[in-house]
């Protein structure tokens, strides 16, 4: 198992405390406006609206909500434009990092980006550092006790899906791209509860970080970037062994 799995997890456990915060909705919104404007307000159409639709129906997000996100996006409602922003950067120990955002003000996010990195051991890097090693997939988290691995494993090289894995309590079914809403559908036919589903940037190799201070460094920067406001997606390619994120309480 890689850490960046590993970390797939982490978030989802951790979700229901960002929801608390209100973060979640906000970024959620930010998506679907910014898919719709892109796209258009069709999701049948548009497959970046039809996802960030989809995801925040997972978050039990109000349809109210969801249709002014689309509104504001199509020009029907007023409302902030976005732009998408990106960054690359290392944090302790050499681990890749890539931010992805959505901001009404590149110089403030730019600025909150650079400060993070910098306050947490790590440094920025120039477009294209670290991208080349990174690949756009599909992520579908599967809770343990809700599906037999055997039969989960069917279902998904069937569908076209490329691997599973899992660690102690999910399975994920990796895929490609192109293939996202088509293992989706596969799994949501034979009606198994899909915990997540999105699209990222999975590490073409990993760094195995060997001590608990340099992790508990790295996990600390990932989660200040991820808290940002501006911040939709934060992608890294550590490897973190089950014994340390245990010594460190992940």
């Amino acid at each position: 198992m890689s850490g960046h799995s590993k970390w797939s997890s982490i978030k989802h456990k951790k979700g229901a405390l960002d929801a608390k915060r209100g973060k979640i909705f906000t970024k959620l919104i930010r998506e679907i406006t910014v898919a719709a404007r892109e796209g258009g307000g069709n999701q049948d159409s548009n497959p970046r609206l039809r996802l960030a639709i989809q995801k925040a129906k997972d978050a039990n997000m109000p349809s109210d909500n969801i249709e002014r996100g689309i509104k504001k996006g199509t020009g029907e409602l007023e409302g902030v434009s976005y732009e998408t922003v990106s960054f690359e950067g290392y944090a302790p120990g050499g681990v890749a990092v890539i931010v992805e955002g959505l901001t009404d003000n590149r110089n403030r996010t730019t600025s909150d980006v650079r400060s993070i990195f910098a306050k947490r051991g790590g440094n920025m890097a120039g477009a294209g550092s670290v991208a080349f090693g990174f690949e756009k997939k599909g992520i579908f988290l599967v809770k343990k006790e809700d599906a037999a691995e055997e039969e989960l494993l069917n279902i998904i090289l069937e569908a076209g899906a490329e691997d599973l894995t899992a660690d102690e309590d999910f399975f994920q079914v990796i895929c490609r791209m192109q293939d996202f809403d088509k293992v989706r559908s596969a799994l949501i036919g034979e009606k198994v509860k899909l915990e997540s589903g999105e699209l990222s940037m999975i590490p073409k190799n990993t760094i195995k970080i060997e001590d608990a201070e340099t992790a508990k460094k790295v996990l600390t920067l990932v989660e200040e970037l991820e808290d940002n406001d501006d911040v939709q997606n934060v992608y890294s390619n550590f490897d973190i062994s089950d014994e340390i994120l245990k010594e460190i309480g992940e």
